[in-house]
């Protein structure tokens, strides 16, 4: 299907038409309205600027400036407060741990003499105890002693018995185990 030159002619008239139709700002005919349009506009514009949005904008702009400067000011005001609160402080904890140290000091110082006395004590029951012990060994050294040679005098009797089959007499029982 080929096209006709008539009707791509056509075509492309009708299509040169409708776009100096369709965008008046490239009609040099209307210029001169739309210039007077604009001038108007800007007009408006610049007034609503200069007597409205920038006097708010400029005040806004002052207040917050006035605000931060005032916060800045406060800062620093409540910074030396805290500053002067710390420095009391500093010298309140200094005080107190040397308070405390000393207090430390004393209570180390009373347990170690409590400690010392109580020890004394204890040497002292301690050696009362090991001379009671010690008066008790003897005591039972000397009993078993005593002992000892009435238990070498039967072993002595029993053992000639046992060897002779004779029994032994006291008096050579007694020749025969040493005297103490």
């Amino acid at each position: 299907m080929a096209e006709t030159p008539h009707t791509a002619a056509g075509e492309t008239s009708e299509s040169t038409e409708h776009a100096s139709s369709g965008l008046p700002q490239f009609d040099t005919s209307q210029w001169p309205g739309q210039i007077v349009w604009f001038v108007i506009i800007f007009a408006i514009l610049l007034f609503l600027m200069r007597a409205v949005f920038v006097p708010r904008i400029g005040g806004a702009i002052e207040g917050r400036a006035a605000k931060i400067s005032g916060d800045i000011a406060q800062a620093r005001l409540l910074k030396t407060k805290a500053e002067e609160e710390a420095a009391v402080a500093a010298a309140e904890t200094a005080q107190a741990r040397a308070a405390s140290q000393k207090v430390a000091l004393e209570a180390r110082a009373r347990a170690q003499d409590e400690l010392a006395a109580s020890l004394a004590a204890q040497e002292v029951k301690l050696a009362e105890a090991t001379n009671a012990a010690e008066a008790r060994i003897t005591a039972a050294r000397d009993k078993a002693m005593g002992n000892v040679r009435g238990i070498a005098a039967e072993t002595a009797q029993a053992i000639v018995e046992k060897l002779t089959g004779l029994p032994a007499s006291a008096a050579e029982v007694a020749a025969a185990t040493p005297s103490a």
